[in-house]
């Protein structure tokens, strides 16, 4: 199993929104973050900078950051384009972060 992280900025004003359509995921596209082998996803708040910080626990090659072509993804990405920073294409402008200490 592999851990990523990885962070995105909210719009301003936006963190009770955003809550809320994060506590109403769509069933299939939390499905589909299972089936691509994402069995933890957790996303923090910095409300001094508005930075999102997400981690993730994830088997085999992949991550949600691989599964962009499909059509529930990126109906996700036009729905939450208005509270965020996007790209074009409405995904999520997102910053890897490389892991620097672990402690099991």
């Amino acid at each position: 199993m592999k851990r990523l992280a990885f962070k995105m900025h909210l719009l301003e004003g936006q963190k009770e929104e955003y809550k809320k359509r994060h506590n109403e995921i769509w069933p299939e596209l939390s499905q589909l973050l299972k089936n691509a082998g994402v069995s933890e996803y957790s996303i923090f708040l910095d409300e001094e900078t508005n930075t999102l910080f997400a981690f993730q626990k994830v088997i085999g090659a992949g991550s949600s950051q691989d599964l962009g072509q499909t059509e529930i993804v990126q109906k996700w990405w036009a729905f939450m384009a208005d509270i965020m920073e996007t790209n074009p294409d409405h995904s999520p402008v997102t910053k890897s972060l490389d892991e620097v200490f672990y402690m099991k």
